[in-house]
């Protein structure tokens, strides 16, 4: 007689939320229900609401898991190039730009679901809202070891020139995502390195 194994719940709630990330992220998140989610992980509704206890919740660990991903990457570039910020800088928009060509690229998951929802306090809105607020911090803080006359006015620049590239990822040819991003970025910095500093 043999015994069927037992599952271990971590990985049926891993399985559950790859299968749902892959569906939002290819789909939306309105387009995809519970039923198609259990359906592709093989598993029972009362195993997702189990894990998830709502769709909602599973939408916010779907942008929580794109998180950790966007940021796991940034910090690696960042320890690579801690002693020069312009080098930084230029190696952030390398991997974004190579982000930005891959054939499968559908977008910011954080941009894409924040546009599904209009209500502004909805949790997956508020996970989207703190991953914008983030970039922009990191940038800013970029910014400052640049030492440039408004660090904050450049930060608020290249968070709208990595954003914008992230909804215009369409209208880029294969190769035109990281070139674009690092002439543009090039000549933010310049411009703001030239800018006078106000009197008080």
């Amino acid at each position: 007689m043999t015994t069927k194994p037992v599952q271990n719940p971590l990985d049926v709630r891993e399985r559950i939320l790859q299968c749902a990330s892959a569906l939002f992220y290819r789909q939306g998140v309105r387009a995809v229900g519970v039923d198609l989610v259990v359906e592709h992980a093989g598993v029972a509704k009362t195993s997702l609401y189990r894990h998830f206890r709502t769709k909602d919740d599973l939408v916010v660990a779907f942008l929580e898991r794109e998180d950790i991903d966007f940021w796991a990457t940034w910090d690696d570039v960042a320890a690579k190039y801690s002693d020069d910020p312009a080098d930084e800088l230029a190696a952030h928009m390398r991997w974004i730009g190579e982000r930005l060509s891959r054939s499968n690229y559908r977008g910011c998951p954080q941009i894409n679901v924040a546009a599904e929802f209009a209500e502004q306090e909805h949790p997956a809105r508020q996970v989207a809202r703190a991953h914008m607020h983030g970039l922009r911090s990191r940038l800013a803080a970029i910014a400052r070891r640049l030492d440039v006359a408004h660090p904050d006015i450049l930060a608020a620049q290249l968070a709208l020139l990595v954003n914008g590239a992230f909804v215009s990822s369409e209208l880029l040819a294969t190769d035109d995502a990281t070139r674009i991003l690092l002439t543009s970025t090039h000549a933010l910095v310049e411009a703001a390195r030239a800018a006078v500093v106000p009197k008080a």
